[in-house]
């Protein structure tokens, strides 16, 4: 039988104001029509422009002492990047035309809060014009820990130092009940959720992520985008929200998983909280990432119809996605998404890590 969309609940999504029961009414509707709402709702948000960013991720380790259950990337032992070599895979990036370099490390002793300093300020002493965005609230609260400074310090001194962005990832599932499961060592809800209104309070900006599909509840995912959406509505700060799903191999987490006869989410499923980030969001946060690298980039052209109105980067080396069983690859260049875009009849747009237009 198909469940219609009650009217009160298409006006409380069309004025940004759609309450929680309200957003899980929706779970029972026709998933087509739920499409078709977050749809609108994005056309008169953003409009028939969809964005990307050409961008490099740098991986300054692949060693971290964290214990997450869902990671394949990191290693017992591994290696730490100079600021030699950082600067030579900015180049790198530089010469293909990125906007932006994403460094990314772990939970390394070697990575301290003046190695992040000095990389940073080499990086804006010889690319003044390259977006920095990176780290993890985990990490700069892992960093300022050992520092023996207060995050806020940590925060202003990162800032200065060349932090253009904050990365809004060590986020997964914010409910406590599911990070015990999946990431114990990690910062709790309320500790995430403190350092990223202190970052959006020193004037670092971030995008926001969810990575659904693994032990969390239907409920558990709608409590996180209603946090997202409180924090939004406090502070301003968040750029973007990216729905990420799941990726199950070569991790315990997964592979736990599996020995159940549970796999990855479908696509319909990847869709739909999709739509609802859309729906939930509206008037808050308005870009809404459909993540090739992770959809995989037909199912992306599909979430463009569906809520989204951005592909992400061109990445460049996605490492922790393939180590996870991604198959989408890890490069795509500026002129493939450009046609993927013009291809669904939409209009592309080269951003910057604040969704600015860029040449």
């Amino acid at each position: 039988m198909r469940i219609l969309l009650p009217d009160h609940i298409i006006e409380n999504a069309r004025s940004g104001d759609i309450g929680y029961e309200d957003a899980l009414g929706l779970l029972d509707a026709n998933p087509f029509d739920l499409f078709s709402l977050a749809n609108d709702i994005r056309y008169d948000a953003v409009g028939d422009t969809v964005s990307y960013v050409v961008n490099r991720n740098i991986y300054l380790t692949n060693h971290c002492i964290g214990t997450c259950g869902f990671c394949a990337f990191k290693q017992s032992k591994g290696y730490v990047l100079s600021r030699e070599e950082v600067l030579r895979e900015v180049k790198l990036a530089d010469d293909a035309g990125a906007a932006e370099v994403c460094v990314q490390g772990g939970y390394n002793p070697d990575l301290t809060l003046d190695y992040y300093l000095d990389i940073f300020e080499a990086i804006r002493s010889e690319y003044p014009g390259m977006n920095i965005h990176g780290l993890s609230p985990m990490e700069v609260s892992y960093s300022a820990a050992r520092a023996g400074v207060p995050v806020e310090e940590a925060l202003t001194l990162l800032k200065e130092s060349g932090l253009g962005t904050l990365t809004g990832t060590s986020a997964e599932i914010l409910v406590d009940r599911v990070r015990n499961i999946i990431c114990p060592d990690k910062v709790s809800t309320a500790e995430w959720t403190s350092i990223i209104t202190t970052a959006h309070g020193v004037g670092l900006r971030t995008n926001s992520t969810i990575m659904f599909g693994h032990v969390e509840s239907i409920r558990e995912r709608l409590e996180h985008i209603f946090l997202i959406r409180d924090i939004q509505k406090q502070t301003g700060g968040f750029t973007e929200f990216i729905p990420m799903p799941f990726m199950p191999y070569n991790n315990r987490i997964g592979e736990s998983m599996m020995e159940r006869g549970q796999y990855m989410t479908g696509g319909i499923e990847d869709i739909r909280l999709l739509a609802l980030a859309r729906i939930i969001l509206n008037t808050h946060i308005d870009n809404i990432q459909a993540p090739w690298v992770k959809l995989g980039k037909k199912l992306a052209q599909v979430a463009l119809f569906s809520g989204a109105n951005d592909l992400g980067g061109t990445l460049m080396e996605d490492h922790i996605t393939t180590a996870s069983g991604g198959s989408n690859g890890e490069y795509t260049p500026a002129g493939e998404l450009e046609w993927i875009i013009r291809e669904s009849g939409r209009i592309p747009k080269r951003r910057n890590a604040v969704y600015e237009e860029c040449r």
